[in-house]
């Protein structure tokens, strides 16, 4: 094993373990904590020098782990990975002092390069294409990311703000977000 350790912070424990193995062919010591509250416990006790964090964990998110991350130790690199990307979700991790972001769905190869590069926008796979205007949907879905930031994940504070049942915009957030 190399001396590179990576704290996996994923709540879908089947694609932890691909991702676990994966990284460990590639001589990465990897650790998985399935939650905030196992990776603080496991950050008190182990030193790593990256971190790969799944923005939505079973309703929680993994933002307010980045501030306790490079707290600890600020030069481990933090690799925001999730499902439901969205421009206003990216800027915010990135403005606490997440390295970079990439959209599922990702091989290990994606990942390592999203999380050893020093520019962001290389393999930030949210960006719109330069030319392309994004569909309706998915307008929609960014403009719901951003009330819902500006609410601190409020969701009954930004569906009063957005004119919109409370149920109703639960359902949309369950749903992945659209492609451009």
């Amino acid at each position: 094993m190399s001396e590179d350790h990576i704290l996996i912070v994923e709540d879908d424990e089947a694609f932890a373990r691909v991702i676990t193995r994966a990284l460990n062919h590639r001589n990465y010591a990897v650790t998985h904590a399935a939650n905030n509250q196992q990776a603080v416990a496991v950050l008190a006790n182990t030193d790593f020098n990256y971190a790969i964090l799944d923005l939505n964990l079973g309703g929680q998110t993994s933002l307010q782990l980045i501030p306790l991350i490079k707290q600890k130790d600020a030069a481990i690199r933090i690799l925001i990975l999730t499902g439901y990307a969205s421009i206003t979700t990216a800027v915010e991790a990135i403005k606490m002092g997440a390295d970079n972001y990439l959209a599922k769905p990702a091989d290990a190869d994606e990942i390592l390069a999203a999380l050893l590069t020093d520019d962001p926008t290389k393999s930030s796979s949210t960006e719109p294409a330069i030319m392309e205007p994004m569909s309706v949907r998915r307008l929609e879905w960014e403009y719901i990311q951003r009330v819902l930031n500006e609410n601190g994940g409020n969701i009954s504070a930004t569906a009063r703000q957005l004119k919109m049942h409370r149920r109703t915009l639960q359902r949309k957030l369950q749903k992945r977000p659209v492609a451009n």
